[in-house]
């Protein structure tokens, strides 16, 4: 990960404040509170919160103080699609972040609830914006998250082409990360042009980060991962690499970090966190 102080700073505050936003432990029903704990507060690069907090700082107008709720709002979102994905119904993982997933520790029937608590949970942060929940619903239901896990689904073992292959990581991964932007520049009150380019910088971050999400499932080792490498071509899933071949795919991984940094032209603000977040989301190992 990026060794950039004020990153480590927003990864100790999104900690924290995670830790004191999950249920304790000691609230019955303790397993629901451990397994919801366990999938959140793990280890992870923690980027969709992080572009929160960046966002708000590049686009401020006024101090951002709901921004790091809301930036967590989003990560308990990530957290539960994870919970999801991983379950023998869906992609069927043993491994994430390097440790067992959630199912395996508590067993499915609880790792499903425990995805759905975390869910409710991040509307509940969210609830004092209306404009807010809007914006995290739109990216992550029918139309976003839950649509592109379901065509990833459909598209297992099929001779689907380069168009659905980008409309499924631009609704499974793309969307939630430009909506983690576009809720630090609602949250440092950014106008309209504002709110939309850093809503499109986290979205085409988005398609960069899968391209390599994609790339690393064929290039590194497990080890590296945290979880299987490998198992995209096991499942015979749609990717980046399958379509395209893997100097093309890092080719298309460049052009939309490049599109990424492009849609910073508007800010104003402090943007080096997020340049340097665009540079790293194609250059990384894991």
């Amino acid at each position: 990960m990026l060794a950039e102080p004020r990153l480590k700073t927003y990864q100790q505050q999104i900690d924290a404040r995670l830790d004191a936003l999950l249920p304790s432990d000691s609230e019955p029903p303790r397993e629901l509170a451990r397994a919801m704990r366990y999938a959140c507060l793990g280890p992870g690069k923690r980027i969709r919160p992080i572009l929160t907090l960046a966002t708000a700082q590049a686009t401020r107008e006024q101090e951002a103080s709901l921004a790091l709720d809301w930036g967590c709002a989003v990560e308990m979102v990530h957290c539960f699609s994870l919970i999801h994905d991983d379950l023998p119904a869906l992609d069927n993982d043993d491994l994430r972040r390097g440790r067992p997933t959630t199912h395996k520790v508590f067993g499915e029937a609880l790792a499903i609830l425990a995805g759905d608590a975390l869910f409710a949970l991040a509307f509940e942060v969210l609830s004092t914006s209306g404009e807010a929940c809007g914006i995290l619903a739109r990216a992550c239901g029918a139309r976003g998250l839950v649509a592109g896990e379901v065509e990833d689904l459909e598209a297992e073992g099929k001779d689907w082409g380069a168009d659905e292959l980008v409309r499924i990581h631009h609704r499974k991964t793309a969307t939630l990360l430009g909506a983690a932007c576009e809720l630090g520049a609602l949250s440092s009150a950014a106008s309209l042009t504002l709110r939309s380019a850093v809503r499109e910088y986290g979205q085409a971050l988005g398609m960069a980060f899968q391209i390599t999400d994609d790339l690393l499932n064929e290039t590194a080792n497990s080890e590296q991962l945290g979880k299987a490498a490998g198992s995209d071509r096991d499942r015979k899933k749609l990717t980046f690499p399958s379509v395209f071949g893997i100097d093309e795919s890092r080719k298309l991984a460049e052009e939309w970090r490049d599109r990424a940094l492009s849609h910073l032209a508007p800010l104003t603000g402090d943007v080096q966190l997020l340049r340097d977040l665009a540079l790293f989301t194609t250059s990384r190992s894991a």
